[in-house]
């Protein structure tokens, strides 16, 4: 992959875009507070397990389904709706919601006008914002299906930076793992048919829930 698509898609994953993702955790600020994440193995256990048992089964398919929907104008709203109700809390639902919006704004900002009607959209995702920007920028659907996952992954190890705390080379450690399980994370994605959709991880959800009333919060998530 080479040339603007290349460029576009390092855009859309940067750390840099402007839709405020460093301030959720997706319930990692709980499971630390918990005492379930506490050093770089545990970090690595929580981080990678989503990666390689949840994503794959919920948010990578629906993106792929996102940016085919976006090219054919079809089943955009449907993919949508279906993902949003697959959150596991009010909190990952707030979250999706929040930065969903803010990349709409920002696409509507750089000449995407498609995304204009979606920044007020109460059940906006950010996957479908991120497939938009894809199909209207010509970047394959696989490559952004890989950005998807590593601006993902960065954020992750971000927060357990933060959070646990980890040195910069073991969250750096952390990440180079992570990037030797997306392509097989997005291989898996992409052979899951329409009803085997959707993924079963409580611990997540348990951690997501109880970040709502934890008494002392960084993350907004």
């Amino acid at each position: 992959m080479t040339g603007p698509a290349l460029l576009r898609l390092l855009q859309l994953a940067s750390p840099a875009l402007p839709i405020g993702a460093y301030a959720y955790s997706q319930g990692l600020e709980h499971a630390v507070h918990a005492g379930w994440v506490k050093d770089e193995e545990s970090a690595a256990a929580w981080i990678l397990g989503l990666l390689e048992d949840a994503l794959p089964c919920l948010e990578v398919p629906l993106l792929l389904r996102l940016i085919a929907a976006w090219n054919e104008h079809a089943d955009v709203e449907r993919w949508n709706e279906f993902l949003f109700a697959s959150r596991g809390s009010a909190e990952l639902r707030a979250e999706d919601q929040r930065l969903g919006s803010a990349l709409a704004r920002l696409l509507a900002s750089l000449d995407l006008g498609e995304a204009q009607p979606w920044i007020a959209n109460p059940h906006v995702t950010h996957a479908t914002m991120f497939a938009l920007a894809a199909a209207r920028w010509d970047i394959a659907p696989s490559d952004a299906a890989a950005g998807f996952l590593f601006s993902w992954a960065e954020n992750q190890v971000g927060a357990a930076t933060r959070l646990v705390p980890l040195g910069q080379t073991a969250a750096q450690r952390i990440l180079s793992r992570a990037t030797t399980l997306i392509p097989a994370a997005i291989e898996r994605a992409a052979a899951l048919a329409d009803d085997e959709l959707g993924f079963a991880a409580p611990a997540h959800a348990i951690a997501s829930a109880l970040h709502e009333t934890q008494y002392s919060r960084i993350f907004r998530s």
